[in-house]
């Protein structure tokens, strides 16, 4: 066995943090000796973010405070890259749905061509955040909606302050 620390890569917008990913990095955190949330800076799969990089990352200190080994920062990189220079041995994402799945399954095969040598791990969502997902929960606030169940309580001052209508 290798003396090097196991480290994982936990990308994505996290436009904002919701409790789901949270919990898939809570799970991930109890599997690795250190987790980097990876931000990414401009995703070409979603729109432009609501919020920018910098509160995105303190959104996540905060929600993240309270597990150790954590480290959250930016990329604006193919993830393969980005995890090889931090010395990752693994991507680590959260899978809710089929709809999921079949996304990050043709991701997984070109990440493979990339770098064989970083494994794809993908962490269920737990019941209660099955459902859940940032542009749900920026639709709730949209209107009104009560997101304090979803997200930390400085993301919903946030998410209200930006979409109240």
């Amino acid at each position: 066995m290798s003396d090097r620390p196991r480290i994982a890569v936990c990308p994505g917008s996290y436009d904002p943090i919701t409790n789901g990913h949270v919990d898939v990095i809570t799970r991930t955190a109890e599997l690795f000796d250190e987790v980097i949330v990876a931000v990414v800076n401009h995703s070409l799969r979603k729109h432009p973010t609501l919020f920018p990089l910098d509160e995105r990352v303190a959104f996540i200190n905060a929600a993240t405070e309270h597990l150790e080994r954590i480290r959250v920062t930016a990329f604006d990189t193919l993830i393969v890259e980005f995890a090889r220079t931090q010395g990752a041995a693994a991507i680590v994402k959260g899978l809710r749905a089929i709809s999921d799945f079949e996304h990050e399954f043709e991701m997984n095969q070109l990440n493979r061509k990339q770098a064989p040598q970083i494994e794809s791990l993908y962490i269920m969502a737990s019941p209660e955040y099955s459902f859940l997902s940032s542009s749900g929960v920026k639709e709730l606030a949209t209107f009104g909606g009560d997101v304090s169940p979803y997200v930390h309580e400085l993301v919903a001052k946030r998410l209200q302050e930006e979409l109240r209508r």
